[in-house]
C-alpha cells in the first residue's frame, strides 16, 4: 500500500480540518497517481474534501467509527480490521492511503512506500504525519529537483521501506 501527503518542515499535514497549503502542481500529482485506484480516508478529510463528496474516477473507502454512516458513492469501514479486509479485494500498489493524521498512523505498519511533497516551509498545524526521517526501515529512494510555487520551495519525495 501506499501513503501519499504534503507535509511542511515538521511534517505538519493540517489546520483546522484543511491542508496547510495547496499547490498546484502537488495537486496535480495527487490527481495522476491516484485516479483509477483505491483511496482510503477517514471521515474528517472526506469532509474536507471539495463539497465533502468521495473523489471521482477512484474506489473510496472511509473509515469511521460511526457504526451508522452511510456514505454515497464510497465503501465504509468502521474498523482498521474491517477496512484491511475489505482492501484484500484490490493490488497493494493500487491503494492510496490519503488521510488525516490517525489514518496515516493506522495504516503506516501496512505500506511499503510514501510519496511526500516535502514543504521547505513552517507552518502552524494541528496535524502531523509521521516522521519517516525518524522512522527505523525509511528511506528517500527517489528525490525530484527542487520545485517552486511562488515563495515556497518544495520537492517530491518517495520513501520505501
Amino acid at each position: 500500500m501506499n501513503l501519499i501527503a504534503a507535509v511542511d518542515e515538521n511534517w505538519g499535514i493540517g489546520r483546522d480540518g484543511k491542508l496547510l497549503v495547496s499547490i498546484p502542481k502537488d495537486m496535480k500529482l495527487f490527481h495522476e497517481m491516484t485516479m483509477g485506484k483505491v483511496v482510503v480516508m477517514g471521515r474528517k478529510t472526506l469532509a474536507g474534501l471539495p463539497g465533502g463528496i468521495p473523489l471521482a474516477g477512484r474506489t473510496n473507502l472511509v473509515l469511521t467509527s460511526n457504526p451508522h454512516a452511510k456514505i454515497r458513492s464510497a465503501a465504509v469501514a468502521h474498523s482498521l480490521e474491517e477496512a484491511l479486509e475489505q482492501l484484500k479485494a484490490y493490488r497493494d500498489e493500487d491503494v492510496f492511503i490519503i488521510g488525516g493524521e490517525s489514518i496515516y498512523r493506522q495504516f503506516l505498519p501496512y505500506c511499503r512506500t510514501a510519496h511526500i511533497t516535502k514543504i521547505h516551509q513552517a507552518f502552524e498545524a494541528d496535524a502531523f504525519f509521521p516522521d519517516l526521517d525518524k522512522l527505523e526501515g525509511w528511506h528517500i529512494k527517489a528525490d525530484s529537483e527542487e520545485q517552486t510555487y511562488f515563495d515556497l520551495e518544495y520537492h517530491f519525495l518517495r520513501y520505501e521501506r
